[in-house]
């Protein structure tokens, strides 16, 4: 694991730009996240393999080779390339063949078939790597989620671990620091075109502070961030065709529509406003989803009744999108259940075997 670590390192360059072609991912973020994470979790886990006692151990790919798994890679139909290059780079590393394999395809025929196969144990099909064995993982929307999880129980009840859909809050309170907030916004809106579940999320400002936070955030958009996007070209079209308004108003969306509720997965900033920390409990937990939320604060008490109060399985108070490889990572109610990361990861995976011995049992003594 190891070695397979370190060919992923001398190998970057061409992951780097795999990733772009693959998903159109930019490359700085391929160099500063994805691959570098990589690396880190194969060593984090092959540090893990020699801790595994007396257990049956089943997960994805760099735990699943700690505990010396075999697996079935499935990644999805239209990102195949950096599944395809890691098994090249895992065979190099002297991992045998049949431990590491790699099935393409689209999900209604090759994903179906794993799913639904009564041979197959568990299926764990992710973005990137995933493997087959005890457990059924599964990365993806919230309507591919059921399909999984019928297909699971229609087989062999393999067990199911998802990772679905957000629409994850972002509370704003008077006493935050503008400059954070505004930093944490911009990013929360834009970061990777919002191809992460946890993105996009639903602003909740305190009333008192939403004029002055959303002046801040639009001044700092306008000055970069929207001159370099299609909208201002799709502005000008417009105006060459007559029509000469000066502004362009976003759409006003009830609270219980079906878009204010459901993921958009795209760069859409929705934000509403509360008064109290009892409303926008009530606003945060008001979604299908419960799989990641922020708090912005300065007062740790505030930030650690809110946090207690959110159904969310992630929380970040004072920042956002951030992770760590110790800290599990799953959501709740339609954001799947289950957790990844950390040694949470192996142990929502163990098999547990109890093996009882006559020499064990004490006899009744018979008088």
């Amino acid at each position: 694991m190891v070695k397979f670590a370190d060919l992923i390192e001398q190998h970057q360059e061409e992951l780097f730009i795999l990733e772009a072609l693959n998903a159109g991912k930019l490359l700085h973020l391929n160099k500063i996240i994805d691959i570098p994470a990589a690396i880190n979790f194969l060593h984090y886990y092959a540090g893990a393999a020699d801790k595994i006692h007396g257990q049956t151990l089943k997960c994805s790919v760099a735990p699943a080779l700690a505990a010396g798994c075999t697996m079935i890679v499935k990644p999805a139909e239209k990102t195949p390339l950096p599944a395809l290059y890691y098994a090249n780079l895992a065979k190099e590393a002297g991992i045998p063949d049949g431990v590491l394999n790699v099935i393409t395809g689209f999900g209604p025929t090759a994903g179906a078939a794993i799913c639904s196969h009564m041979d197959v144990d568990a299926v764990n099909i992710a973005l990137y790597l995933s493997c087959v064995l005890m457990l059924l993982l599964f990365t993806g929307s919230t309507e591919v989620g059921r399909l999984v999880v019928q297909a699971a129980a229609r087989s062999n009840r393999k067990p199911v671990s998802l990772e679905l859909g957000g629409k994850c809050p972002l509370i704003i309170f008077s006493d935050a620091d503008v400059n954070m907030a505004v930093d944490i916004a911009k990013k929360a809106i834009f970061y990777n075109k919002v191809k992460f579940v946890w993105l996009g999320p639903v602003f909740l400002c305190m009333k008192e502070y939403m004029k002055s936070s959303l002046r801040r955030l639009l001044k700092v958009l306008k000055a970069g961030l929207l001159e370099t996007l299609l909208i201002q070209t799709l502005i000008k079209d417009l105006r060459s065709m007559g029509i000469n308004s000066r502004r362009f108003f976003g759409i006003s969306i009830m609270e219980d529509t079906l878009i204010a509720k459901e993921e958009i997965f795209g760069p859409v900033m929705s934000l509403r406003k509360f008064k109290t920390i009892e409303e926008t409990i009530e606003k945060a937990n008001n979604t299908i989803y419960g799989l990641a939320a922020g708090i912005l604060t300065n007062d740790l008490n505030t930030a650690n009744r809110v946090s207690r109060l959110i159904r969310a399985g992630v929380i970040w108070i004072n920042c956002y999108s951030t992770f760590d490889r110790d800290c599990p990572y799953g959501g709740y109610k339609a954001s799947g259940f289950g957790r990844d990361l950390g040694l949470q990861a192996l142990e929502k995976l163990s098999a547990r075997e109890d093996c009882d011995h006559p020499y064990l049992w004490f006899p009744l003594a018979v008088t």
